[in-house]
């Protein structure tokens, strides 16, 4: 009979153990949305904010967020990867965005073990593009 009373405290504790595990198993970061370095050609164009988190489970990157304030539509959103934060690098994906000057950004990226060690040091990165800025409006590293 008394082997009836650890049972509801063994599964509370199993509970327990996956959160922490699950927890532990998912990374998260941030990064703010601002204008791009700029020259004196592009500095009139380049306006907007914006943020977006990031989450990775296992190898999979997810990435959701938002827009706002740009002087023309957005045409297109990417995830990056260099050597270190500021320092442009390759395309990993292409990112889902809204063709507007305030939307969303979302999407998705099975990431490689070295992609993974980059995302981890602060070396991704989003990079949004709009009609009058096609070298990049916005861009934001995620960090911590």
């Amino acid at each position: 009979m008394r082997i009836h009373r650890f049972i509801p405290a063994g599964a509370v504790a199993a509970g327990i153990i996956w959160i922490a595990i699950s927890a532990i198993a998912q990374d998260a970061t941030k990064a703010r949305l601002s204008p791009v370095p700029a020259d004196q050609k592009t500095r009139a164009d380049l306006a907007g904010s914006g943020s977006v988190t990031a989450t990775l489970s296992g190898t999979k990157l997810t990435v959701n967020g938002s827009f706002e304030g740009l002087k023309s539509p957005a045409t297109m959103a990417e995830l990056h990867s260099a050597v270190a934060p500021g320092v442009r690098g390759p395309l990993i994906t292409q990112l889902t965005v809204t063709k507007a000057t305030s939307g969303s950004i979302s999407g998705s990226a099975d990431l490689t073990q070295p992609q993974i060690a980059n995302y981890r040091k602060g070396g991704l990165y989003v990079q949004l593009y709009s009609e009058r800025t096609p070298e990049g409006v916005l861009w934001g590293w995620l960090l911590k």
